[in-house]
């Protein structure tokens, strides 16, 4: 992707026609889901959140127990109204005001929420609905209005179905016939006229499952020495989310909407799926996230190809991993966490480390391409006892694992503890089925090394190396 020149970058900053990142202003956000039996307390997951440096948080409620933990931090929120009271709101503002004074007010300022979302990819589901979208956001609108808040602005996330025909080439992306007038039209309108951005998830994982045949996973993946696609009707194009981000602007285009910005609501990798097929795992996904957070906080904004230095909002998709979503294995995969707070692999969400920076280790347990690392995996020490117990069962059991050797009498059996056994069947099974899609984790118990853990015949935790 080009870039414009650092003169005319200037230029167009004094201008004023391009934002200055400061610091302060432009931070990483994250989608705060709570689908799951196992997450921690609000309390902990602002904890957690801050800890990571994350500056934005979207959640899919206006949940009260978050919204309180968020207060008095410097934190950017975006609450959401669900889908089930769209209709509602739209047809009567007295329940407009209602939701605003319920949810926002007794809130706002002391948190910082920026952005009343209505719905989540509404425009994905059954038509039914459809027609009352823009009516409720209008009526939101006023409400915020009459209750003097003006910091916050109203929009709402929709998926990449908004489109209809191909994604290439970009240039002609647009909105499906069933939409473009009746509901994207006068939409566009009202976040032109509230100067509210449009939010749109965009996930190139997705895009490249539809039609893996002309998509290359480095293409996907923002690989440096992926092969440039060229719109025959503009620029040249690095990596497929900017050919997704530049469709959308382009359909805006077409419906006399040219400036409206737009915030990347949702964006990530899964690191683990069903079969081995579609690019989800742990390296691809620390590979794409990684670089999705150098390209949103560059210091010199990149923008896209259709609007190059702009920036460009983003939260990726998701903070933690979420068990009761329903679906394939991807579904529940997508965290940065596991549920009990540790990290699914290393992430700097400042943007300041670069690539080559992280380094493979118990705390960034990212799994690297075969062939290309000698690695191991091994059971963490520090892992609560009852969790490693269950997973070390479940390596010597349902995982297949050939853990004859740490049987009593047999030659790994000693040291006889589970942290040693649990090291030996994890290996076993990593081993034996990395190349079908195993995976190093375990629960979060288990960690991938570059230090060799064998001793004789055997591998052991470092503990006992």
């Amino acid at each position: 992707m080009r870039m414009p020149s650092l003169p005319l970058y200037l230029l167009l900053l004094f201008f004023g026609l391009l934002p200055l990142r400061t610091d302060a202003m432009y931070t990483i956000g994250v989608n705060y889901g709570q689908l799951g039996d196992n997450l921690p307390t609000p309390q902990k997951a602002v904890e957690l959140i801050k800890s990571m440096k994350i500056g934005k948080v979207k959640i899919y409620d206006a949940n009260p127990a978050i919204l309180k933990e968020l207060a008095n931090t410097d934190i950017k929120v975006c609450v959401m109204l669900p889908n089930e009271q769209i209709v509602a709101v739209a047809n009567n503002m007295t329940l407009a005001e209602m939701f605003v004074r319920r949810n926002i007010s007794v809130f706002y300022p002391s948190t910082k929420i920026r952005t009343l979302l209505v719905g989540n990819e509404i425009l994905s589901a059954s038509n039914q609905t459809w027609p009352y979208l823009v009516p409720a956001m209008i009526n939101l609108h006023k409400a915020l209005r009459k209750c003097r808040i003006r910091k916050i602005k109203v929009s709402t996330p929709l998926a990449m179905d908004m489109l209809q025909g191909p994604l290439f080439p970009p240039s002609n992306g647009s909105f499906r016939t069933d939409i473009g007038d009746s509901i994207m039209k006068p939409m566009l309108s009202f976040l032109h006229h509230t100067r509210a951005p449009l939010f749109v998830d965009v996930y190139p994982f997705f895009a490249r499952e539809n039609d893996a045949t002309n998509i290359s996973l480095e293409f996907a993946l923002f690989a440096p020495d992926a092969n440039v696609y060229k719109d025959s009707n503009g620029p040249e194009y690095g990596n497929l989310l900017d050919v997704q981000l530049d469709a959308v602007l382009a359909a805006m285009a077409k419906k006399g909407f040219p400036k409206v910005e737009i915030t990347i609501s949702e964006t990530g990798w899964p690191t683990r799926e069903d079969l081995d097929e579609r690019g989800a795992s742990v390296h691809n996904a620390a590979l794409y996230n990684r670089r999705l957070v150098k390209r949103a906080l560059a210091k010199l904004p990149l923008g896209t190809p259709r609007r190059p230095g702009r920036l460009i909002d983003t939260y990726i998709f998701a903070l933690f991993n979420e068990n009761l979503k329903g679906g394939p294995t991807t579904e529940r995969n997508w965290g940065l966490l596991y549920p009990n707070g540790t990290r699914v692999y290393d992430i700097d969400l400042t943007g300041y480390l670069n690539e080559t920076q992280y380094r493979l280790s118990p705390a960034s347990p990212v799994e690297a391409p075969p062939g290309q690392l000698k690695i191991w995996c091994i059971a963490n020490p520090h892992a609560d006892a009852t969790t490693l117990g269950r997973a070390l069962s479940y390596a010597c059991g349902q995982g297949s694992a050939d853990c004859k050797a740490i049987q009593p009498g047999q030659r790994c059996f000693w040291p006889n503890s589970t942290v040693s056994h649990a090291s030996y069947a994890f290996n076993n099974y990593y081993n034996q089925f990395h190349k079908t899609g195993a995976t190093c984790i375990f629960g979060g118990v288990a960690n991938l090394t570059t230090q060799d853990p064998s001793h004789g015949s055997c591998i052991f935790s470092p503990s006992y190396v």
